[in-house]
């Protein structure tokens, strides 16, 4: 859908910038003529006549009226930022269903907007980082998550679900710093989720885990029931920070570089959908606005 509507907003910019072109090299040029011709036929035209004659058709008035925004639209969502909805409680804490983030498009390279090849390399994504990508099973959906894994990384995740990581030429596995153990104010299947402060690279954040819920270890992808991924070259390993609820690389693979979107950078509204299952409102609907949720992301 994503992609449709990029093609779409290319489409539309390009019709109407060819328009929008046309009008100041061509069109206007040629009816300045026809009032000038008509002008020497008939010694002199009243104001009317010449606006009249001076008058854009419709669809030239349309395509030069919303060029200039089309054209802003395309490069703003294409190039720097894109507005993104969490739909899911994969990244609880730190991303609730009803957020709407950024995401910074530029953070890891300009692509176009339709074919997504490479035009400008402008960094790699860093432990911690919370990004969006073309989920790879059907890169039509965006999915996000957090980088736990690097190339050439070798990352492991123990029945403890504690996460240890052994970089290239380093000869031990290095474990991830939890701290602050608490019960959340989470709840999943009646159990109450605990949350722990968690520190991958530089980026301390809040993660979620079901004490009472074991880890899928006979899913795990590419190895059924083997806890411990080597990160190929160009490729990313992700987690969600809901541990216990997240669709991720522990079972379906690794993040290409090519279908990496951006960096979530920011929440600019956050809507709540509460309601009782009697409410006659329809679910889209939101009931409340989550104004202390406005802000930065870890």
């Amino acid at each position: 859908m994503a992609n449709t509507f990029s093609l779409i907003l290319v489409i539309v910019t390009l019709v109407t910038g060819v328009v929008w072109v046309l009008e100041k090299l061509v069109f206007a040029k040629k009816r300045q003529e026809k009032v000038a011709e008509v002008e020497a036929q008939t010694n002199g035209l009243d104001a009317a006549v010449v606006e009249k004659v001076k008058m854009q058709p419709w669809w030239i008035e349309n395509s030069v009226s919303i060029f200039p925004v089309i054209a802003a639209v395309l490069v703003l969502r294409s190039f720097i930022y894109e507005p993104f909805q969490i739909p899911s409680g994969s990244m609880m804490p730190t991303l609730l269903v009803g957020d709407f983030i950024l995401v910074e498009k530029y953070a890891y390279g300009l692509k176009d907007p339709v074919w997504r090849t490479q035009l400008v390399e402008t960094g790699k994504p860093e432990r911690g980082d919370t990004v969006v990508f073309k989920y790879p099973p059907q890169p039509s959906i965006d999915y996000i998550k957090r980088v736990v894994g690097l190339p050439g990384d070798t990352v492991r995740y123990s029945s403890k679900k504690e996460i240890c990581i052994q970089s290239p030429g380093e000869t031990s596995c290095k474990q991830v710093k939890l701290s602050n153990v608490e019960e959340s104010q989470f709840i999943q299947n009646g159990i109450p989720l605990i949350q722990l402060d968690e520190k991958l690279g530089e980026v301390g954040h809040q993660i979620l885990v079901n004490p009472l819920r074991r880890d899928r270890v006979e899913a795990y992808e590419p190895r059924n029931g083997v806890n411990e991924w080597v990160v190929p070259e160009g490729q990313y390993f992700v987690m969600g920070d809901n541990r216990d609820n997240s669709a991720d690389s522990r079972y379906w693979g690794f993040v290409p570089e090519a279908n990496l979107v951006g960096k979530a950078v920011g929440i600019w509204i956050s809507f709540e959908f509460e309601r009782d299952a009697d409410s006659i409102l329809p679910s889209w609907i939101p009931t409340g606005v989550r104004f202390n949720r406005i802000g930065g992301i870890n």
